[in-house]
C-alpha cells in the first residue's frame, strides 16, 4: 500500500508518502501556489516521482479554512435565529479581554445585523415545542435571501440542541427554495448549550462553507482527472481525519488541519522514544505554533477562537491546543517608528518570499538573517534544488535593519534571531508555565522548516534539558497525518443533577450519539470514547470525565462522582465532595485505528562532516562542522557547536551541547547549560 500526506503551509506545500511494499519513501517540497492551492498539491505529487494512479490512501490538511476566516475573504452569509433572539450575535459575551486598551473594539461579526432574520418559533430548553415552526415563513424568508443574493445561510434556533425539528424542517424548505445558497444547520455541528457560542460557530461553518466545499470538490475531481483512484481523507482540528463529504458540510472543523498535524506526530514519535511528556514546537514559514502534550496525549483547547482571544471568532469544536505567533521563516523584520527593531507578524510568505530567494522580495526575514549568519547553506537549501542569494540577504539586512540602527549586519541578523527566538519562547511559556506545568519537566519535539534552526536557542532560554529533532522534520506536519487515526466528536447537552441521574435514559441518549458516529466512519472496527462534562452546582464550567458503559449500566455513580473530584482535586488543587454536582454535557469521541506506515531506520555510513563559516554566538564567526544527516549512524555523538542538514532543514546547536542518534534516526540533543 502507498500512503501520501500532504500538508499546504503558507510558504511551502510539503508531501511525505511511504510504500510499505518495499520501505520506499517519498517526499518533496515546493512552494505554495496561493491562486490555485491544489496546483501546489499536484506539483508536490510530480515532484515525488510517485505514480498518482498507485496512491492507496491520500491524507490532506491545509489553511484553507482559517485563512478564509482570518482574511474575511468567505460568502455572504444570512442567519435565521428565534424570534427575539436576532441581537445576540453582535451582544456576544461581557468579557473585555483588553481591560486596559481604551481603544479596545470587538471584532465585527461575520453576519451584520441586516442580514439576520427571525423565525417565529420557539423550542423549551428541554426540547418541548412552545411554538410550531411555519414553512411558509421561511420559505418567504429564502426568497428575501434570494433577492439580497446571499450565497450561505446558518440556522441557529434557540434551544435546538434539545430538539432538532424545527432546525431540520428549516433546513429542507431553505434547501428547497433557495438558488443554490450553501446551508449550515447548528445541530449538524454541534449539539451543546450558550447561544452566542453556538450561533458563531454555525456562522463561521456557513461563512467558509462554500470556498472550503469547492476547494475540496475541485481537489477531488483533479485527482481522478489525474489518475487517483485512492482514499481520500482530510485532517481535521481535533487529530482525526475525516472523509471529504464530511469536510463539505463541516468546514469548521478543518481549522487547524494543517498544524495538528505535527502535534499528532510529535507526541507518537515521542511515545516510541520513552517520553510520556513533551511540548511539541513547529515552526515553518509564516508562524510558530506550540502544544503540550501529556501522557502521550495532545491537550485539547477549553475554549477556542480563531485568530485569537483578542479580536478572534470563537468556535465550539474538538481543537488541539495550539499557541500561534507570527514567528516563521518568512517574517519580516522592520523598524518601528520610536527605532526599535520588530519581527513579524508580517510574512514575506512564498510570494515574494525573502530576499534571498530572489523572486522579488525586498524586505529582510528571519530567513534572510540565517542564511546571512551562515546557519542556511545557499548553496545546498532543498537539497542543492533551490539557490540562495546570501549577499543578496546580506544587502537587504543593512538597508533595512543594520544601517537605521547603527549596527554590523552580522549583530543585526543575529538581533533578528534573538528576538524571533524571544517570541517564541512566550509562546512555548503560554503552553506550559501559564497551565503550571514546569518546561524543565519536559521534552521539546522541534518540526518544520525552520524549527531546528531555533529550538536548542529555545530549550536553552526555557532550560529544556532536551531537544528531538524526529526524521524528515521539514515534512512533519503530513508526516503526523499518516499517523493520524480516523475520528469524530460529538456532544449533547443533558442537564442533571449526578445523585438524580437517570441512566436508563443515559444509555438511550448515549445510544443514539454512538449511532450517528459509526455512520460517519469509513474504517472497520472504530472504538467509542464516552465523557461525561460534570461541575460543582453553582460553577460555570465544567470537567469532562471518562466513563465506560459499564459504569452506565451499573449506574456507578459514587465511582463517577469520586472521579469527578479526583480531577478537580488534580486541575484545580482542591475539591469539595460534600457539594452537590450536576452533569451537563455528553460527550462521544469515535475513532479507527488507520494503518500507519513503519519508518525505515536509518543506514549505518561514515560521517565525514564538512565546515562553513558561521555566526554561532557572540563574536566573529567560526569554522562549524556540517554532517549530513543521512549519512549519522545510530548512536553517533557530536559535540557542539555543529550543525546537521538535511533535505529541507538544518538542525543548528551550540557549545556545550551534546547531539546523539536514536535507533530509529531521531537527533536527542542534551542542551547545555
Amino acid at each position: 500500500m502507498l500512503f501520501v500526506a500532504v500538508d499546504i503551509g503558507g510558504t511551502f506545500t510539503d508531501l511525505v508518502g511511504f510504500d510499505d511494499a518495499d520501505g520506499r519513501l517519498y517526499q518533496a517540497k515546493r512552494l505554495t501556489t496561493p491562486d490555485n492551492l491544489v496546483r501546489g498539491v499536484l506539483n508536490c505529487i510530480a515532484r515525488s516521482g510517485m505514480d498518482i494512479g498507485v496512491i492507496t490512501k491520500l491524507i490532506h490538511g491545509s489553511t484553507v479554512a482559517i485563512n478564509t476566516l482570518i482574511e474575511r475573504k468567505g460568502a455572504r452569509t444570512a442567519l435565521l435565529v428565534t424570534k427575539g433572539t436576532r441581537d445576540v450575535y453582535a451582544i456576544g459575551r461581557g468579557n473585555r479581554p483588553e481591560a486596559y486598551n481604551l481603544f479596545f473594539e470587538r471584532t465585527a461579526p461575520l453576519v451584520p445585523r441586516r442580514a439576520i432574520y427571525e423565525v417565529d418559533e420557539r423550542l423549551l430548553a428541554g426540547g418541548a415545542v412552545h411554538k410550531e415552526i411555519d414553512r411558509g415563513e421561511v420559505a418567504a424568508i429564502a426568497d428575501r435571501i434570494n433577492a439580497e443574493g446571499y450565497e450561505s445561510v446558518a440556522v441557529c434556533f434557540l434551544h435546538s440542541f434539545s430538539n432538532t425539528a424545527h432546525e431540520r424542517a428549516a433546513g429542507e424548505a431553505l434547501r428547497g427554495r433557495l438558488n443554490g445558497a450553501y446551508v449550515s444547520l447548528s445541530h449538524e455541528i454541534m449539539r451543546e448549550y450558550r447561544e452566542y457560542e453556538r450561533i458563531s460557530t454555525t456562522s463561521v461553518n456557513a461563512y467558509i462553507g462554500p470556498k472550503v466545499s469547492g476547494y475540496v470538490g475541485t481537489l477531488e475531481s483533479s485527482l481522478n482527472d489525474h489518475g487517483f483512484q485512492g482514499e481520500l481523507s482530510i485532517m481535521q482540528s481535533n487529530g482525526g481525519v475525516m472523509s471529504p463529504e464530511i469536510a463539505a458540510r463541516r468546514p469548521v472543523m478543518m481549522m487547524e488541519s494543517g498544524p495538528v498535524g505535527g502535534i499528532i506526530a510529535g507526541a507518537e514519535i515521542a511515545r516510541m522514544l520513552g517520553y510520556a511528556n513533551v511540548i511539541s514546537f513547529d515552526m515553518g514559514g509564516t508562524t510558530a505554533k506550540a502544544s503540550l502534550v501529556r501522557d502521550s496525549v495532545a491537550a485539547m483547547a477549553e475554549g477556542y477562537y480563531v485568530g485569537g482571544y483578542e479580536s478572534g471568532c470563537p468556535v465550539m469544536i474538538p481543537v488541539v491546543d495550539v499557541i500561534e505567533v507570527g514567528a516563521g521563516g518568512g517574517s519580516i523584520a522592520w523598524i518601528d517608528e520610536v527605532g526599535a527593531l520588530k519581527v513579524g507578524p508580517r510574512s514575506a510568505g512564498s510570494d515574494p518570499g525573502p530576499i534571498c530567494y530572489g523572486s522579488g522580495g525586498t524586505q529582510p526575514t528571519i530567513t534572510d538573517a540565517n542564511v546571512s549568519l551562515g546557519r542556511i547553506g545557499a548553496g545546498e537549501f532543498l537539497g542543492g534544488e533551490m539557490k540562495l542569494d546570501a549577499e543578496a540577504a546580506t544587502r537587504g539586512i543593512n538597508k533595512a535593519v543594520a544601517g537605521p540602527i547603527g549596527l554590523a549586519p552580522a549583530d543585526a541578523a543575529r538581533a533578528i534571531v534573538d528576538i524571533a527566538v524571544a517570541k517564541m519562547s512566550l509562546a512555548v511559556r503560554q503552553v506550559s508555565v501559564e497551565k503550571g506545568y514546569d518546561p524543565r519537566d519536559f521534552a521539546m519535539v522541534a518540526s518544520g522548516g525552520a524549527g531546528p534552526l531555533h529550538a536548542v536557542a529555545i530549550a536553552r532560554d526555557l532550560r529544556i534539558p532536551l531537544v528531538v529533532i524526529p526524521a524528515f522534520p521539514s515534512h512533519f506536519s503530513a508526516m503526523g497525518m499518516l499517523m493520524a487515526d480516523e475520528r469524530h466528536d460529538a456532544v449533547q447537552t443533558y442537564p442533571a443533577a449526578l445523585a438524580m441521574l437517570d441512566f436508563a435514559d443515559l444509555l438511550r441518549a448515549v445510544d443514539e450519539l454512538e449511532a450517528e458516529l459509526l455512520r460517519m466512519c469509513r474504517a472497520e472496527g472504530a472504538g467509542v470514547q464516552i465523557q461525561l462534562d460534570l461541575r460543582y452546582v453553582g460553577q460555570e464550567f465544567s470537567l469532562s470525565i471518562p466513563v465506560s458503559r459499564e459504569q452506565l449500566r451499573k449506574a456507578d455513580c459514587d465511582g463517577i462522582r469520586a472521579a469527578f473530584d479526583h480531577l478537580h482535586e488534580q486541575r484545580y488543587a482542591h475539591s469539595a465532595s460534600d457539594e452537590p454536582v450536576e452533569m451537563i454535557n455528553i460527550r462521544m469521541v469515535a475513532s479507527a485505528r488507520r494503518t500507519k506506515p513503519a519508518m525505515p531506520a536509518p543506514a549505518a555510513a561514515e560521517p565525514k562532516p564538512r565546515f562553513r563559516q558561521a555566526v554561532m554566538g557572540p563574536g566573529a564567526p567560526v569554522q562549524c562542522p556540517v554532517y549530513e544527516r543521512e549519512t549519522l549512524p545510530a548512536g553517533y555523538v557530536i559535540e557542539g557547536p555543529a550543525m546537521i542538514q538535511e533535505y529541507g532543514t538544518t538542525t543548528v546547536f551550540f557549545k556545550g551541547d551534546r547531539c546523539e542518534v536514536a535507533g530509529g534516526g531521531a537527533l536527542l540533543i542534551h542542551v547545555g547549560s
